[in-house]
């Protein structure tokens, strides 16, 4: 399998952000790949305006995805990114999508909100409640993930055991002293302790620090991008994936049972 990462800073305008998303789609078909990453929350950001996520949050059969639907048909390639999607408590929902021949594929809320280093995500977006679901791309069972998710390696564990080989997160990982170190550290361990390909792609611009990186199941990097705009592709190797978890058989090792979410909490 084929994959390209696209690092962009997202702007104030959905209507510019559908049009690099398009962009970036039509140049993965160029380039062959079969899966194309896109960051968090691509529908509109704004550091001055912390509560436009909220304000410019649309349905899914709305303008933003409608377009990103258009530019998918005609072909196999599937693209992964998340958007705002309002909800009838006057938030919205994190929601990682996967678009592929003019279809949403697959769809899961974030679970673990960002209230932590000052900020606090749950001001306007509400959890997700639900394990997300593994995603078939040319034979390979990919699991989703979402930015912060990647702090709570329970997570990753579960989708491993529930059969992913490649894990994708769409992040907007903010600049702060040792962030980008944090980043490529819990990036690293979630492949290297799942025996997983991890397909991590970063916001840049402003506030966020890019550095996008696909990282394979021994916890090498096989592609990373710095702090601007940037498409890379890597390949997705089931070879080197069972070769990782012949020598390195951590889920068979294991002591501790699969994990389970617990039980869900209302955002208020």
């Amino acid at each position: 399998m084929k994959v390209a990462s696209g690092q962009f800073a997202v702007s104030r305008s959905w209507q510019e952000n559908a049009a690099t998303c398009t962009d970036l789609m039509a140049k993965a078909r160029d380039g062959g790949a079969d899966l194309l990453v896109l960051p968090e929350a691509v529908l509109a950001r704004d550091i001055a305006d912390p509560d436009l996520v909220l304000k410019a949050a649309q349905p899914l059969d709305g303008p933003f995805l409608s377009e990103i639907c258009a530019a998918s048909r005609g072909n196999s390639l599937t693209t992964i990114m998340t958007v705002h999607v309002p909800t009838d408590d006057e938030k919205a929902l994190n929601m990682l999508i996967a678009v592929r021949n003019g279809e949403i594929v697959a769809r899961y809320s974030k679970l673990h909100l960002y209230d932590a280093f000052a900020m606090q995500e749950s001001r306007n977006v509400k959890a997700g409640n639900d394990v997300p679901p593994l995603l078939d791309v040319a034979g390979m069972k990919v699991g989703l993930m979402t930015c912060y998710d990647v702090r709570f390696p329970e997570l990753a564990r579960r989708l491993a055991l529930d059969g992913a080989e490649v894990l994708v997160l769409p992040a907007a990982w903010v600049k702060g002293p040792l962030k980008e170190m944090h980043w490529e550290v819990l990036v690293t361990a979630r492949a290297l302790e799942n025996t997983c390909y991890v397909v991590a792609v970063g916001e840049c611009g402003p506030r966020n620090i890019g550095c996008s990186l696909t990282v394979d199941p021994l916890g090498v990097a096989i592609a990373r991008a710095a702090e601007a705009p940037m498409l890379l592709f890597a390949d997705i190797d089931p070879a080197r994936l069972a070769h990782a978890r012949g020598i390195l058989p951590v889920l068979d090792n294991r002591r501790f049972s699969r994990p389970e979410l617990i039980n869900p909490v209302e955002s208020s």
